[in-house]
């Protein structure tokens, strides 16, 4: 069977009963939705392949910046120690980290509490009962 258009049966001059035209509208329309879904599929294929890539390319760039900043971290350690020594020096910078690390935290927390979920679905779905019953409340 080919997937590629057929002349309709009334189209061809031929007297068909409203079952063929039917049965002919429903194998198009079957066909139809095949081609769609093998479309869909591949598009679907090419955009994951896509989003992997781009996923990879995010994920060396993470590592790139954490290098980055490592070896800032270690100049600036470098820098520092001229004038106060080593140990003073890594101190320093380690708690410059420990005064971002808590910023950042901090920010995440109050970011986080203001995560409500789905609260209009929710109460939406507690609805459903009563709609069910025909006592649908109107907003």
């Amino acid at each position: 069977m080919s997937d590629l258009p057929r002349e309709p049966a009334h189209a061809a001059g031929s007297d068909a009963s409203l079952g063929e035209l039917l049965g002919e509208m429903s194998r198009d329309l079957s066909t139809l939705v095949r081609q769609e879904v093998e479309l869909a599929k591949a598009e679907l294929q090419q955009s994951a392949g896509r989003a992997g890539r781009g996923a990879g390319m995010y994920g060396g760039a993470g590592v790139a910046a954490w290098l980055a900043l490592l070896f800032l971290s270690i100049a600036l350690w470098w820098a520092i120690a001229d004038a106060t020594g080593h140990g003073w020096s890594a101190l320093i910078v380690a708690g410059l980290w420990a005064i971002v690390a808590a910023v950042l935290a901090a920010t995440g927390r109050t970011e986080m509490r203001r995560v409500r979920g789905a609260p209009r679905t929710a109460e939406t779905v507690r609805e459903i009962p009563d709609a069910f019953k025909g006592q649908e409340n109107p907003r």
